[in-house]
């Protein structure tokens, strides 16, 4: 099962995060204008706090002077009929300190106030002017509450826009990212599908550049994918195959070199011992015969049974080794290719250098019989086909494998057809047996001319 979250819950994912963006952009711009917005705030209270305040100052210090001539009472009778002075509280005192009168309230917006925090923030400092009087004094202060109001008004309005614009402009991109979003719905799923090992899906063509180019770029790595997996169990297929094949022909040579050592056997002790005394009961009768001229055709005869007995089993002893090395069997790989060298030079008039340094390993069957072989097929293509006069044999432990070269002055690979029968199959063998066992087989030309032989078998003691 998929460990994954669900599309939807990393489309949603996405759109948050891009609304949780834009919110605090346009948070931060509504910030911006508000903080401008109070600035201009203060600014313009500050304005019409002082203007209004210096001009009911100077208009009260013109006039007031002729009715305080007039006295107290004149006084009172001149504000009570000015009433309210905007932005402006004026008070009289007598010469007590006792208020005589007060400026009544403004009526405009009468009964509400910005709150004090807010008043804080945007009015200026309140200025005070007093005018002094022989039996009373009179207070001019500035009033900004009205116009304190006023600006939380604009404010709170101004606040209200800005939230309502936040609203629109998040739920905007809200559904735009939803929409653009959509297809990596699509784009998930495909992936969850692919890796729960669905690799046959496929993307729609998507809308936008971006998705588009994803889909894209999806389907081609599924194409590659299944080309891939498709050439792995090719690959797979490819090797049970071969592995089938070594052990099919494993099994196959195991059995002819069986038969090869029953037939050598059978050849070495039964027709071996029949052609000697063969050869023993005809020497036996000429033997007899000697002597007696009316016998002189039978001894002759006798004879002759004997010079073909003995041909007969120097042929047969040349073929058993052909067939099976009994010797190899007997006495080891080192002895078997002392006498493979020491046939070639009796049999060949070819002159063969052995070396062979394999310390304390002892091979398996399956190894000796093909480093033999190797050197036997080899030795046998160098002096026929390439007319070498000279063989250089070495086998040796390098780098943890066994190494058998040979080396000849022959004619070297041009020499040898592609079609040569018997040279042609031999080298094939020599390359099969050499890749069931898990080594490496090699023929190459030599610089100064002739051939170089090399198998390397993995050492696997017994």
């Amino acid at each position: 099962m998929s460990q994954h979250q669900p599309p939807l819950h990393s489309d949603i994912s996405l759109r948050l995060q891009i609304n949780l963006i834009v919110g605090v952009l346009t948070l931060l711009f509504v910030a911006a204008m508000l903080w401008l917005q109070l600035r201009h705030m203060r600014e313009s209270v500050r304005e019409e706090v002082v203007a209004a305040n210096r001009v009911a100052a100077q208009m009260l210090d013109r006039t007031i002077w002729s009715y305080a001539a007039q006295g107290t009472p004149a006084m009172l009778v001149f504000l009570q009929g000015m009433g309210r002075v905007r932005s402006t509280d004026i008070s009289l005192l007598d010469a007590q300190g006792r208020v005589l009168y007060t400026s009544p309230p403004s009526p405009y917006k009468a009964g509400r106030d910005a709150p004090d925090w807010f008043a804080h923030l945007v009015q200026p400092p309140l200025a005070e002017n007093s005018l002094q009087f022989p039996d009373s004094r009179l207070l001019v202060r500035a009033n900004a509450s009205r116009a304190v109001l006023d600006a939380w008004d604009d404010g709170i309005g101004l606040l209200q826009l800005a939230a309502g614009l936040l609203v629109l402009v998040n739920g905007a991109v809200f559904l735009l990212v939803g929409r653009t979003v959509r297809p990596f719905g699509s784009i998930v799923r495909a992936l969850d599908q692919v890796q729960q090992g669905q690799f046959a899906t496929a993307l729609p063509a998507l809308p936008g550049r971006e998705a588009g180019a994803i889909g894209a770029a999806f389907n081609r790595m599924v194409q590659e994918l299944q080309q891939h997996i498709e050439t792995e169990r090719r690959a797979v297929r490819a090797e049970m195959q071969l592995s089938d094949s070594r052990e099919l022909t494993r099994w196959t040579e195991q059995h002819i070199e069986q038969e090869r050592k029953l037939i050598a056997r059978e050849l070495h002790d039964e027709l071996g011992q029949s052609v000697t005394a063969m050869r023993s009961m005809a020497l036996s009768i000429a033997g007899r015969m000697q002597g007696r001229p009316a016998e002189a055709e039978t001894e002759a005869a006798a004879r002759l049974i004997a010079d073909e007995s003995s041909r007969l089993y120097d042929a047969m002893h040349s073929i058993i080794p052909r067939l099976s090395p009994l010797v190899l069997d007997r006495f080891g790989l080192a002895d078997a290719l002392a006498d493979l060298a020491e046939r070639t030079r009796r049999s060949q008039g070819a002159e063969v250098q052995l070396q062979v340094d394999l310390g304390d390993v002892q091979l398996q069957p399956d190894t000796s019989l093909a480093l033999y072989r190797a050197a036997q097929e080899g030795m046998n293509n160098a002096v026929r086909h390439g007319q070498a006069t000279r063989l250089d044999l070495a086998l040796k432990l390098h780098e943890g494998q066994l190494q058998l070269d040979l080396a000849d002055n022959g004619r070297g690979l041009p020499a040898l057809p592609e079609n040569a029968g018997a040279g042609h199959h031999g080298v094939r063998w020599m390359a099969e047996r050499a890749q069931a066992l898990g080594g490496r087989f090699s023929l190459q030309p030599r610089p100064g001319g002739g051939t170089l032989l090399r198998l390397e078998l993995p050492v696997v003691r017994t």
